[in-house]
């Protein structure tokens, strides 16, 4: 077994491929997996933290411009006006509920006079419950010259209110859990009727906290999700966010809500590496750090600042490093299944190489045994153009001129007289058995695709194969139609509807090539063996896709004039030069490659038979052909 050459090729190849292939593994397994995993967890993190950033900055900037448009409102700043009225304030409230209603953001917007009274308040929560009486009351009664922001806001600027715990909503200091709603950010605008004029009041907005932390953190960023077919499918799953006060040290948002208000760098967090690090940069990566027995590694970016219309806020994104490591290891899972499949696929390619090689070898010994025993027809197929095809001719040569001298005449007369007829059978049979092709592929491609319509696809095919099947059995009855002498059966035929029929068959190649027909006017009966009206049809419907490789229009006009029938075919094609249009219908004459030169001749002689003309010229509107047909029409009532 060792001796065969099939043997010797199988394991050279082995050798030679696949040895160095698993070398390859091997170093893409232990030098580029882990270093790639760690890039892209990298990219990953530091993309995730600016994004959030980015929302969070947004989500701020978004809920100003609502408290500035309520500075700007023309009735509010009326009803804290020395002129205000108590029904105009109503209304103020009325549009107040609806706005928190339908924002959904905001749990208290309140008008506040220059005394610190509030005159115009949301009656109702976020839900559209009614807002408890003991808050109504609060704000009613509440001095708000007690707050800071009150003062500020009141000089002119406006005022963003840290993270808190609003005594609005919450007077007890000590809560029983630490939920997100009960935490909000304030905005605080003034409300100035006139630019750099004194303030008559001021707008207080309180963004509920869940926006921040339930609408960004824990939501993360819904772009984040296209990086998991590159770093593993439970990395972005384990990875969660948080976010610092502006002083890098004061945790504001996290999904451990127990530790809200924490400081990072004190126990029981004990960070301060996290600290410096954020407090020395606006964005970067933080040193990698044990949290809660995890390893883990994180990034982080600042936020706006306070001069730049924000709070200052550090917004981290973390992530396990056993994740991480998981990544690793499903690459190398990834690697080890593509080198056996990389295996199997070698070894199978190269035993059929192989048998392929040797192959001809044996063939060739058989031959020369039937040679041998004096059978001078043996010949081998020749396959390739290799040494081993180059074999096989010489020996075809051999045998050839081995029995050239007793057999030349014959086989010439032969060859001559089947030349003749395989070139007219060719161009005729190949009419059916394009469509039959292009139908049997477009079965398989639904099938390959499990189309719901192939159970339809399969019954046309099948009834199309059949027609043209019925087609080719007559090819042999009418092998001598060019000579005139077939026996006609006509019959009252409708032209356009051939010409459908023609058109569907042709339909997937048309749709390959890029081509759009169509087809206008309604068509007279013609009395003329179908057939014959269907191998003109075909003829010049294919001759014109032919002529339109990269795509086109193929349009079929149909218009009666007196007892005549007119058809036209356009296309918009490479056209016709002076030499083809002298030998248009002369039999054997083509500017293809392919084909006897049979088709327009045998074209012209069905026409001629129905009485009728056929010419071709080119297009005067543009490039392409135009195919006229004139044939005597039936009239309506024949």
């Amino acid at each position: 077994m060792i001796r065969r050459i099939s043997t010797k090729w199988v394991l050279t190849v082995l050798a030679a491929v696949l040895i160095p292939f698993l070398g390859f593994t091997w170093y893409v397994d232990q030098r580029i997996g882990m270093r790639q995993s760690w890039d892209v967890v990298r990219y990953y993190l530091l993309s995730m933290a600016e994004d959030l950033a980015t929302r969070v900055d947004e989500e701020v900037r978004e809920r100003r411009l609502d408290i500035e448009l309520w500075a700007e409102d023309p009735n509010l700043e009326y009803a804290l006006s020395d002129l205000g009225e108590e029904v105009l304030a109503l209304q103020v409230e009325n549009r107040i509920d609806r706005f928190i209603q339908k924002s959904g953001d905001f749990d208290l917007l309140i008008a506040i006079e220059v005394d610190g009274r509030a005159i115009a308040s949301n009656r109702v929560t976020r839900s559209g419950a009614p807002l408890p009486a003991d808050v109504q009351r609060r704000i009613e009664t509440y001095d708000f010259t007690s707050e800071d922001w009150f003062h500020r806001a009141l000089a002119g600027d406006f005022v963003l209110v840290d993270q808190h715990r609003s005594p609005l909503l919450h007077p007890e200091d000590a809560p029983t859990e630490v939920d997100p709603a009960d935490y909000g950010v304030g905005f605080a605008a003034p409300v100035q009727p006139v630019e750099g004029a004194r303030p008559t009041g001021i707008v207080y907005g309180l963004l509920n906290w869940d926006r921040i932390q339930g609408g960004i953190l824990d939501s993360k960023s819904p772009e984040a999700s296209g990086l998991r077919g590159l770093i593993g499918t439970d990395i972005y799953a384990s990875s969660y966010a948080w976010l610092w006060k502006s002083d890098a040290d004061t945790i504001l948002g996290h999904e451990v809500k127990q530790i809200y208000g924490m400081r990072v760098s004190q126990p029981p967090i004990d960070l301060p590496q996290l600290t410096r690090a954020a407090s020395s940069a606006r964005w970067g990566m933080f040193p990698e750090y044990t949290f809660r027995g995890e390893r883990k590694n994180a990034a982080f970016k600042r936020c706006a600042s306070v001069s730049e219309g924000g709070l200052g806020w550090v917004v981290g994104i973390g992530v396990d490093n056993d994740d991480i490591y998981a990544a690793v290891s499903e690459m190398r899972r990834v690697l080890i299944n593509a080198s056996v499949l990389v295996l199997a696929i070698v070894v199978l390619i190269t035993v059929v190489i192989a048998r392929r090689t040797t192959r001809p070898i044996l063939e060739l010994e058989r031959h020369t045994r039937r040679v041998a025993e004096g059978d001078l027809d043996a010949r081998i197929a020749v396959t390739s153009k290799d040494e081993l095809g180059q074999l096989a001719e010489a020996f075809n040569t051999m045998t050839q001129e081995l029995q050239a001298n007793r057999a030349r005449l014959i086989q010439a007369e032969k060859e001559a007289a089947w030349r003749e007829m395989a070139r007219q059978v060719a161009h005729e049979i190949k009419n059916p058995l394009t469509p039959i092709q292009l139908s049997v592929t477009l079965l398989k491609r639904a099938h390959d695709e499990g189309s719901p319509e192939f159970e339809s696809i399969l019954t046309r095919t099948v009834e199309m194969v059949r027609r043209q099947v019925d087609a080719m059995r007559r090819i042999a009855g009418d092998f001598h139609a060019f000579a005139g002498e077939q026996r006609s059966d006509p019959v009252a035929v409708d032209p356009r509807a051939v010409l459908d029929e023609v058109l569907s068959l042709n339909e997937a190649w048309a749709a390959d090539l890029g081509v759009r027909a169509r087809v206008e006017g309604e068509a007279a009966r013609v009395l003329a063996d179908p057939v014959e009206v269907q191998r003109l049809f075909m003829n010049l419907v294919q001759n014109a896709l032919e002529a339109m490789p990269k795509g086109g229009e193929l349009t079929a006009r149909f218009e009666r004039r007196g007892d005549r029938l007119v058809i036209t075919l356009e296309d918009t094609g490479v056209g016709l030069t002076a030499e083809a249009r002298e030998r248009l219908f002369e039999p054997y004459f083509t500017t293809r490659t392919h084909g006897t030169g049979l088709g327009l001749a045998i074209c012209k002689r069905i026409v001629s038979e129905l009485g009728g003309e056929l010419s071709l010229e080119p297009r005067d509107d543009g490039p392409g052909t135009r195919a006229v047909v004139i044939v005597p029409a039936l009239a309506p009532d024949a």
